[in-house]
Order: C-alpha cells, then structure tokens, then sequence
C-alpha cells in the first residue's frame, strides 16, 4: 500500500511540474511573438517613410529643373518678341493696337520670367545653405569622433546626407544586441553634437552579414531581428545621452544591403555595421516648393 502511495505521489509531482514548464514555455512564447509582431509593424513603418523621403528628394529635383526649363522658355518667347517688335517697327507697322499688345505682352512675361528668376534663386539659396550645413556637420561629428580607427568607424557624405558607419566590432559582440563599452562611448560623443544640431533626423540603420543566427538565440528569430534590436538599443543610448528621440529613427537592414557582395570572411565582417545617417530638415525648401 506504501509503495503505492509513493507511486502516485511520483506521478502527481512529475504531473505539476510538466504542466508549470508548459505555462511558463506558452507565456515565453507569447511574448516573442508579441515583441515579432511589434518589430513588423516598426519595419512596415520604416519601409513607408524610406519610400516618402525618396518621392520628396525626386519632387525635388523635378521642380528645380522644370523651374530652369520655364526659364529658359520664358527667355526664348521674350526674345521673339522683341524681335517681333524691332522687325514690326523697321517695317514702318506703326499700327497702335498692335505695337501696344506687344508691349503689353513683352511686360507680362518680363513680370512673369522675374517672379519665376526670384524663385528659382530662393531655391538654389536654400539648396546651397543645405549644403553647407551638411559640410558643417560632417566637420563636427568627424572632430567628436577623431580618436576612433579608421577601420571601426567612418564618415563620409552621399546624396546630401552624412553617412557615420560604425563597424560590428566596435559596438557589438557576435550575434550580441549589447553595445560594448567603447561603442557606448563613440555613441555619447555624436550625441553631444547632435543635441547641438536640432535641425537634423537621425535614421539608425542596423546591418547584417548573410549567415543566419544561432538557433535558439533568446528572442530572435532571422538577421532581420538583430539588426531592429541592435538599431533599437543604439537608438536607446543617443535619447539617454540628450537626443531628442522624436528626432531618431531605429530601422533594421538584415543582410539585404550588403556593402560587398562577397562571401568571404573581410567581405562578411564589412557588411556587419550600423549606419547612423544624419539628414538636414528640408521644411523650408518644401515650402517654396509648394508656391511653385
């Protein structure tokens, strides 16, 4: 009867402890899936803003060259005009009416060709102080971050933008989304610049090489997880540092934008970086646009 009651006593422990470990397993699992779903919806969000930025750089462009080409034309009919006119009073066509509608018109595009000239000089002013911003900023995140290796970090410009690419090993552990000591503090550094510069987005994007991740690696599933996380996680320690965080964008790139398409060991150890791309605001300039 004892060894009976031992028995059951087994089979009852063995029970509860099953059935805790498949609570605490369910709940585990629960909230990876909610923290998936979150990182979805943030990748959805991000891939519509990248794709509104690229519209409005593309508006931008047209309107500046259809604004030379309405020039160039207004030019070309002022100057038949007065063509028109000189040959019109060399003939002796001295006919009032119509020698006055040609003054009449050659007034209104003169009016016409120097609102437009206005224009597209405040366009070029704006254009040229957007440049010269970003040369400026450029200059001060390279002199906060000077002390740093050339092959940890660099800074260039592309498309009107500043590029800082921070390589994996200065930042992060392999398949870690902790930031090393000396990544936090080259973090700190651009954060002291860009608190300084509030008239500039920050877009943290987080890359990957092309091997997956380990199996099992706790609350990630692919490549893209890690780069959201470690995007997330630097973005984190620029708000800590003084940032504004409705200026900062964290976004993950997993393996899709390589920068060498090579499978070799430098080619992989290139690719895994974090990019963090500096963007003047362009509120002023899409004001001009919009009179155009």
């Amino acid at each position: 009867m004892k060894k009976n009651l031992l028995r059951v006593s087994v089979y009852l422990l063995a029970g509860s402890m099953a059935l805790s470990s498949c609570v605490v397993s369910k709940k585990k699992y629960e909230d990876l899936m909610a923290r998936k779903n979150a990182l979805e919806v943030d990748k959805s969000g991000l891939e519509t803003e990248k794709a509104t930025l690229e519209q409005q750089k593309a508006s931008l462009e047209q309107a500046k060259a259809n604004l030379e080409q309405e020039r160039a034309l207004l030019e070309q009919e002022k100057a038949e005009y007065q063509q028109s006119l000189a040959q019109a009073l060399k003939e002796g066509k001295t006919l009032g009416e119509n020698l006055n509608m040609s003054k009449s018109q050659i007034e209104r595009l003169n009016a016409d060709l120097q609102a437009r000239e206005q224009r597209l000089a405040e366009l070029q002013r704006i254009l040229d102080e957007k440049d010269k911003a970003v040369a400026n900023l450029r200059s001060r995140v390279s002199n906060a971050l000077l002390g740093f290796n050339d092959k940890d970090l660099t800074i260039d410009v592309r498309n009107g933008k500043v590029y800082v690419s921070l390589a994996e090993q200065l930042l992060f552990n392999s398949g870690s989304t902790k930031v090393d000591p000396k990544g936090v503090d080259a973090l700190k550094k651009l954060a002291v610049v860009l608190k300084e510069q509030k008239d500039v987005n920050v877009l943290v994007e987080g890359h990957t090489d092309d091997v997956p991740i380990a199996r099992g690696t706790v609350g990630m599933q692919d490549n893209w997880d890690l780069s959201v996380l470690r995007a997330t996680e630097i973005t984190r320690i620029l708000a800590n540092a003084g940032v504004d965080p409705q200026r900062v964008t964290p976004s993950g790139r997993s393996k899709y934008i390589p920068l060498d398409e090579a499978t070799t060991k430098e080619a992989r150890q290139k690719n895994r970086r974090t990019e963090i791309i500096l963007t003047p605001k362009l509120d002023e300039l899409f004001q001009i646009l919009e009179t155009t």
